[in-house]
């Protein structure tokens, strides 16, 4: 039996070209086990908290190796509750669409919540920052109007770039990408292009 936490960032739904790929992948994930479950986190859907005021005064307590204050610690706990979701998963698929070169903002948000000292990274004095989510892969879709996987444009591309970096400093070291490049093309390409993500992203769930 494996977990599978499907992070969906696309707010298109059946219109979404990132979303279509990952319900491939999860259809091959099942395929693999009747015991695998897969819980989906569509994040235009989730009441996500700010993170201010006290949520932010008990982050910077935690991180001086403080004790928050009652309210505090209040607002803390649902951020631990998110994490503690996030951290319960065997393995990850996230479906990302490229806004404005770089990823959806409530993703960013998710993201901000989630990375925290103490329960999804820590820091040695010595060696600095390390991840705490580990041996676990994750495979990121992405899809993007044009071909930022070119030499010309990958200084452009904002969004697979940060989302690498965001989950390697979390811990992931196992992060598979599906490219589905580019959607503003003509028909035939994009039907091609996405038939061609659909075929790895198949082989992907099927040996997560």
């Amino acid at each position: 039996m494996s977990k599978l936490l499907y992070i969906q960032a696309s707010p298109r739904g059946e219109r979404s070209s990132s979303t279509d790929v990952a319900n491939t992948y999860i259809r091959a994930f099942k395929s693999v086990s009747a015991n695998n479950t897969v819980t989906t986190l569509n994040i235009w859907d989730m009441n996500l908290p700010e993170f201010d005021g006290d949520r932010l005064n008990a982050k910077y307590s935690v991180l001086h190796g403080q004790n928050p204050n009652e309210a505090e610690a209040l607002a803390w706990q649902q951020i631990v509750t998110l994490i503690e979701q996030f951290k319960n998963a065997d393995c990850y698929l996230l479906s990302v669409p490229m806004w404005n070169f770089s990823i959806p903002y409530k993703l960013k948000h998710y993201i901000d919540i989630i990375t925290q000292p103490g329960l999804t990274f820590s820091v040695n004095p010595e060696t600095g920052f390390f991840g705490l989510v580990t041996g676990k892969p994750v495979t990121a879709i992405y899809s993007r109007g044009g071909e930022y996987s070119t030499p010309e444009a990958k200084g452009m591309d904002f969004q697979k770039t940060y989302l690498e970096m965001a989950l390697g400093f979390i811990g992931f070291r196992e992060i598979n990408s599906v490219l589905i490049e580019p959607t503003l093309a003509d028909p035939d390409s994009v039907n091609n292009a996405i038939a061609i993500a659909k075929e790895k992203a198949t082989t992907l769930g099927e040996n997560t």
